[in-house]
This record gives structure tokens, sequence and C-alpha cells, in this order.
């Protein structure tokens, strides 16, 4: 049941032992699908690429424990001949290889030709920035894994001011946390534009 401070948002949570970590929204749902319908990748290999932070390890590692894969995790900076090898296995084996990676190729530039060849026809999935529901609820659970609680007003003020990307939602939650036990302050919208501004992450001009 929810509390009577708390957003009601339109996001799947997967159920699971670490499955619950990864909140399913518009910007990832993509991704997610992808790997529940892995029987039908037209290979046994996939690559996951997406902003870092994004889960994109968390969603891997999550798959590949479930259904007996391989990870390379980051991908792009393994040695390609090992890649090359386990891409072949997957195949022979059945046990799907997941290639984590910044980019897809040929953004993911590849020396080895024979590996390159491999990769052209290997299915790509992309997680991407978080929209607006996700990103809420990125701070939320960030609080959260700290014991603390946003007010709903706080967390509107943030939504429409700051950059909504998954490095500054663990930066403004940093700021918010270290601000509000500087001060021996409460979780307030007050505090929390302070927080923002004394972290420099918006302008002491937005604080209205």
């Amino acid at each position: 049941m929810r509390g009577p401070d708390q957003i009601a948002l339109p996001l799947d949570w997967p159920q699971g032992s670490d499955d619950s970590r990864f909140i399913v929204s518009a910007a990832n749902q993509a991704a997610f699908d992808h790997f529940q319908r892995w029987s039908s990748w037209p290979v046994r290999s996939t690559i996951l690429t997406g902003p870092r932070r994004s889960g994109r390890s968390l969603l891997a590692r999550n798959f590949v424990a479930r259904v007996g894969g391989r990870l390379f995790d980051p991908a792009d900076r393994h040695d390609e001949e090992a890649l090359f090898h386990a891409w072949n296995q997957a195949q022979e084996t059945g046990r799907p290889l997941v290639m984590v990676a910044d980019h897809a190729p040929p953004r993911w530039e590849v020396s080895l030709p024979d590996l390159r060849t491999r990769l052209a026809i290997t299915p790509v999935t992309t997680i991407e920035q978080p929209d607006d529901a996700l990103f809420a609820a990125l701070i939320r659970r960030l609080f959260a894994d700290r014991g603390l609680h946003l007010p709903d007003e706080a967390l509107r003020y943030v939504g429409d001011r700051v950059t909504r990307d998954y490095w500054t939602a663990e930066r403004v939650v940093e700021a918010i946390d270290r601000f509000a036990i500087a001060a021996n302050a409460r979780l307030s919208l007050p505090t929390v534009r302070r927080a923002l501004i004394s972290g420099g992450i918006i302008e002491g001009g937005q604080e209205e």
C-alpha cells in the first residue's frame, strides 16, 4: 500500500532475487523485452548498449544468471580473440552471450575481422536516458537505499529543474543527503532547494 506522500508511477517492477533493482519504464522497456524473448534471437548472442549507470550491467547479469549464459562487461574493452571464441561457443552450446558496451559497431571499433563479421549479425538492444517516470523512481529508490523519503513536492521540484540522466540522479541524491546532514535539516522542499544550489546543480535564480 502506498503512503500518503508517495507518487504512483506507471512502472513494472520485475520479481526475483535481484530483479527488483531494475525498474522498467519506456526508457528501457525494449531492452527488457529483448531479453525476455531471447529464444527468438537470430544468433545466441546480443549487444546491450546504453549510458553508464543505467542498469545495463544489472539487466545483463540477471539474465545470464537466469539462463546460464555468459557475460562480457565491458565488451568493447575486452580482448577481441576471447570475444570471438565466446561468440562461437555460444552458437555451439546454445547458451547465450551478452556483450555490454557503450556503443555498438561501427562506433565500437573492432580490429579483428572475424569478430567484426560476427558482431555485424548480432542483435543490438539499447537502454535510453531515463524518462520522467524512471527518473523519479530512481530518485525515490536512491533515497530509500539511504533509509530516507523525499516528499512529493521536493521530488517534483528536482524533476523540473535538473538534467534527467542516470549520473545526475545519483549526484542529486548525494548532494541533498550531504547538505541535510551538514545542516541538520529534514528533507523538505526548502532544504532541497538550498542543497541543489549549494551543490552547483542548479543556479540560484532557479530557486523560486
